[in-house]
Order: C-alpha cells, then structure tokens, then sequence
C-alpha cells in the first residue's frame, strides 16, 4: 500500500482568502464531464470538507479526456485525474508526471455485447465490435477474447468514436468496448439487454482504472498540500457512499444528467471506490506488465520511479 509522504513543504503557498480565513487554493482537473466516478470530489465540496484541512479545492472541468494532462502542463491544474494508461504513455513520451492517489481501485473497461447475441468472448470472432481509435481498446479487446481462447485476428473491429451507446441500440455494431460503469449503465437504463466481459475477469489484473496525477516539481514543493487533497478525497468519497442520494444530487446538477441515471452509476461503481483514493505496489506492477505485454507501452513502466511515495 502507498501513502504520500507527509513531509513539511518549504516552498511558498498560494492562499486564497476565504471565509475570514486563510486556505490554501488547489486545483483538481476532471478526466472528463462529471459523473459517479468522481462522487468523493463533488461530497467533498458539498460537505467542505476541504475547509477542515484549510484547502480551497477549486475542479476544472475539461472538454476531453486528454486536457487534464494539458491542463497540468499549462500550470492551470495543480492534479488531475488521469486514466493510468494515459499516465504510463505520457511518462513514455517523456514527461515527469507521478501518480499520487487513485479515485476509482479496479479497471472499467469492458467489452459489452447484446446479450443475445454473444454468449461469451470468443463469439466474438467474425463480428463487428465498436473500438473508440484509443490504443488501450484494442488491448482490452485482446485481452477479453484471447483469455477465452479466440482469435482477437478474426475480430472486426469498427472505429466509432465515442459513441457505443447509439451504436449498439442501432445495431451497426454488435458489441463496443467501452466503460461498464458509464456506458454499461445507460444501455441497460434504456432497456437493451447486454452481456459484459469486464476486462479484469477476462486476462487483465485488478488495477485502479483512474489515478490523480501531478507534476514530480509539485509533489516536491508542495508534498503537504497533496497529502491534505487526498485525505480531503479520501474522505468525501467515505461521505459519498454513505449518504448517496446527497451525491446523486450533487453530481446531477454538476453535469446536468438525469438522477435516475447518475443514481444507477453510482450503484454500479461503488464498490470501485474502495478503499477510497490508496495505490497498491502490487496491482501497479501487474499493470505495467499488462501494459506493455498488450502494446499500449513499448515496455512496463518503472513503478518506483512513477508513484513516488513511501511503502507502508
């Protein structure tokens, strides 16, 4: 188990007066439009939960998946939640980003077929599966039909984009790898029946799907600071899961979707968020090794040198 080191910062801190005291602003960068996954930041907001380290957390909200990282190369984001492929192949094209905290502990990629239609993994040679053109599908898919003793060869793959839900209800695909806990949820809400290969029950190791993120300077000036976030999240991701319809709520008006649908979310990923926000050496080096022996990374990523915090 990793946990940051709570050493005292000697760099100077930017603080925001706020409420007739002093708290120190940080701001978190979403991977993404705000959704269940993110349930511990929106109850830490709701409750304050920052205020009581004397943080000021302040969310950027990005338009796609891959701003968070720009945001934190631009100086507009002091973390940011990061899929953990993501993370190892902006540490491969050089940058010096660490993985301190996860916010979601296991993978949520899956390959998710109409139930009728494919039975299991290997049913899927000689059809037509949606992939988004992002490296990682096409290993998820590998991974799913190889460990069920297919041919990921004879799989015809169909670049859709992001849109899986509207292209398994049209049927111009058969199944998509996509996100169990998102786009699962909103095919089975809209009544399509479905069959799910979760990855990590089909060949891939149980590791923390989304991870926060910094700069190695920041982690360095500001080791504190980063250590108040994650107790901050850690916390409102405990608060999250006990009071849920507070957070449904939360997350509803933060992204403007239907509470029926950000409730199902909520319930499907859950169990994902336990414990909240801690990193185990063990799933991080199995990942490595899943990465690279599936092509997302030329080789494993070195661990030690990419979460740089202290074994416990």
């Amino acid at each position: 188990m990793f946990r940051i080191l709570l050493l005292a910062s000697a760099a100077s801190l930017s603080l925001a007066a706020c409420g007739g005291g002093e708290r120190e602003q940080v701001t978190l960068a979403l991977d993404f439009q705000p959704n269940a996954a993110h349930a511990g930041v929106y109850a830490a907001l709701g409750d304050d939960l920052d205020a009581r380290r004397e943080l000021d957390l302040r969310v950027r909200v990005p338009s796609a998946s891959t701003d968070s990282l720009k945001l934190l190369a631009a100086g507009r984001a002091d973390v940011s939640v990061v899929d953990i492929h993501d993370l190892g192949l902006a540490r491969e094209e050089g940058s010096d980003l660490v993985g301190v905290g996860a916010l979601v502990q296991r993978p949520l990629a899956a390959v998710i077929a109409r139930r009728g239609e494919v039975r299991r993994p290997r049913d899927l040679e000689g059809r037509r599966v949606g992939v988004t053109g992002l490296p990682s599908d096409d290993a998820v898919l590998r991974a799913v039909v190889e460990d069920d003793g297919g041919d990921f060869e004879r799989v015809e793959r169909v670049t859709i984009g992001f849109s899986a839900v509207p292209s398994l209800v049209a049927r111009r695909v058969d199944a998509v790898v996509s996100f169990w806990n998102a786009e699962g949820v909103a095919l089975r809400e809209r009544g399509v029946p479905t069959r799910e290969f979760r990855v990590d029950d089909h060949g891939a190791p149980r590791y923390p799907e989304l991870v926060l993120v910094t700069e190695r300077a920041t982690l360095r000036e500001r080791t504190e600071t980063v250590a108040k976030l994650l107790a901050t999240l850690a916390t409102g991701t405990r608060a999250a899961l006990a009071d849920r319809e507070a957070t449904v709520a939360e997350l509803a008006e933060a992204s403007g979707a239907d509470e029926q649908l950000v409730r199902a979310q909520l319930a499907a990923v859950a169990p994902a968020l336990r414990p909240p926000v801690r990193l185990d050496r063990a799933a991080l080096e199995e990942w490595a090794e899943f990465d690279a022996r599936f092509g997302i990374l030329e080789r494993p990523l070195d661990v030690e040198s990419a979460f740089p915090t202290e074994v416990r």
